[in-house]
């Protein structure tokens, strides 16, 4: 059965920006959780400093958990060289951290959809960045992972590759047995799109999966993919809420999951209106695993 892991969603702004929690707080809160491991930022204000790394691995471990999974975000298609040489380097670092900690799968992205960006310049440029850092990443035995990202916390535009057609074209310019996608069926609504016609078409390039869930404010479905699809900015007609209770169809995610053999890291971003909701969603997801993964 895939193992689950949580992602501190909620605490984002105090981990990355005002330190009001410090990640050890994290941890302790994690491993109440009834999961395996815990995804990692690479934004975390404490992990700027090096020696963090292997004390957070230590206390992780000391719990019973893992970290399987880094969360990070290259901008790779900036139009200047000098720009994305320094994204390679930070990437770089982000996979020898995803190393001393442990992990086995580091994310990467396309980079931002500037205006001025055409779709088959985007893809060169975020294809050629990839592909320059797989070496390093092999090397390490660790997997890159592309998520159908929709917008990093801290970015001014959308990811590049937000809509599934950009995104599937991306992913079909690197063959490489350290590469592979982190599906997240949410970020597909917030693209206006259909999150199981996506894994449909990359079901076989899955090694990781992004669990959440994605509630309408108001309007329909058909107003989102007609007025939101794409902007910048977060929707307005869509919240995070607790997984099971929202509009993802988890069985058809797993059903297809199952079908192509997928056994990786299932890590959960939810639990914005608190640790007891997380706690709900682990409860759905492990129930809903134990019907597909006898």
């Amino acid at each position: 059965m895939p193992p689950l892991a949580a992602f501190p969603k909620a605490f984002m702004q105090t981990l990355c920006k005002d330190g009001s929690m410090n990640v050890s707080e994290w941890i302790e809160l994690g491993s109440t959780l009834d999961v395996q491991g815990l995804e990692w930022y690479a934004g975390f204000i404490e992990m700027e400093d090096e020696s963090n790394w292997s004390r957070f691995r230590r206390e992780v471990e000391d719990n019973g958990q893992v970290i399987p999974m880094m969360c990070c975000s290259p901008d790779f298609t900036h139009p200047d060289e000098n720009f994305r040489k320094k994204e390679i380097a930070k990437q770089h670092r982000w996979i020898d951290m995803t190393a001393a900690l442990g992990g086995r799968y580091c994310r990467v992205l396309s980079g931002q959809r500037r205006p001025s960006l055409s779709i088959d310049e985007g893809v060169r440029l975020a294809a050629e960045s990839i592909r320059t850092c797989l070496p390093y990443a092999a090397d390490r035995g660790i997997t890159l992972v592309i998520e159908n990202h929709y917008k990093d916390d801290f970015w001014e535009y959308p990811e590049f590759a937000q809509k599934m057609d950009v995104f599937c074209q991306l992913v079909d310019q690197i063959d490489h047995p350290h590469f592979g996608v982190n599906y997240d069926p949410s970020n597909a609504y917030l693209a206006g799109e259909d999150p199981i016609e996506l894994l449909h078409r990359v079901s076989h390039r899955v090694v990781t999966m992004h669990a959440s869930d994605r509630y309408l404010i108001e309007g329909t479905l058909e107003d989102l993919r007609r007025e939101e699809g794409g902007s910048v900015g977060y929707a307005r007609r869509l919240s995070h809420g607790e997984i099971g209770k929202g509009l993802n169809d988890y069985d058809a995610i797993f059903t297809e999951l199952k079908r192509v053999g997928f056994d990786g890291w299932i890590s959960i971003e939810d639990g914005v209106d608190g640790m007891d909701q997380l706690a709900r969603s682990v409860t759905f997801l492990k129930g809903k695993l134990a019907e597909y993964w006898q």
